[in-house]
């Protein structure tokens, strides 16, 4: 299979649709970095919600194979058109839908789908900017840049399969250590995959997946009321400053 991601001469591009930067190539190298592993997991369906240019959902396809179904959404028509002249452009093909995150989908794919891709809007920002009309709906996160990440995560364990992967970027002022509490309540082990320092930015490319142990703690946590030092320490201890460096990338 190849391991070719999408080539940013061939990313098509539109005033209202938010371009590769650092955040989408920190995804892609997060894929790259698992690479092994997603071609052992033989995904037969792939999900990126927000597709934006199509660079990712692209390069999704390109590192796993066309012999998985991809599709992708994004509330932003022009985003999909984008998406699609990505796609043609690399040869590789994905079904493109106009919704916000995955509405109208929940029925259809719910446990499903074998690894869901996001670059979430979450940049924190005013509230009132948060799914606001133009470009600036691809950043604006609202408060701690939680707003549309919080309304993702039980998208995603809806559509999961039994062996479903989440990847996520998050940002430090995201408090990405209670997201991944947060999802370990729901059965999920985590592991931060990239972690890269911008200029502006410090970023984590976080992978989720059902995990039998968690469950069996979740299950605690939800009887006894309370989280175990253990487990916050173990979540903790991954949140530190471990530049992963790529290209021009500070």
């Amino acid at each position: 299979m190849s391991s070719r991601i999408a080539q940013i001469r061939l990313v098509c591009s539109h005033p209202e649709v938010y371009e590769p930067c650092d955040d989408s190539f920190a995804l892609v190298d997060a894929l790259l970095a698992d690479r092994k592993n997603l071609l052992e997991h033989q995904p037969t369906l792939c999900l990126e919600l927000g597709c934006g240019s199509g660079y990712v959902i692209t390069s999704l396809a390109l590192i796993v194979g066309q012999e998985a179904h991809y599709i992708a959404t994004d509330i932003n028509p022009n985003a999909v058109r984008v998406t699609r002249g990505t796609l043609e452009a690399h040869g590789v093909h994905a079904e493109l839908i106009t919704t916000n995150i995955a509405s109208g989908l929940e029925k259809r794919l719910a446990g499903l789908v074998d690894v869901i891709v996001v670059n979430p809007p979450y940049v924190p920002t005013p509230e009132d900017e948060v799914g606001c009309e133009g470009i600036a709906s691809a950043w604006a996160g609202g408060e701690n840049g939680r707003s549309v990440i919080d309304k993702i995560l039980p998208v995603a364990d809806n559509l999961l399969s039994e062996k479903g992967w989440l990847y996520i970027v998050t940002l430090t002022e995201n408090n990405p250590s209670e997201i991944c509490l947060q999802m370990k309540e729901k059965g999920y082990a985590s592991r931060i995959i990239v972690q890269r320092l911008t200029e502006e930015e410090n970023l984590q490319i976080i992978k989720f997946w059902r995990d039998f142990d968690s469950q069996l703690e979740a299950k605690g946590m939800v009887a006894n009321k309370t989280v175990s030092s253990r487990v916050m320490e173990s979540l903790l201890s991954q949140f530190h400053i471990m530049p992963f460096l790529r290209g021009s990338n500070k």
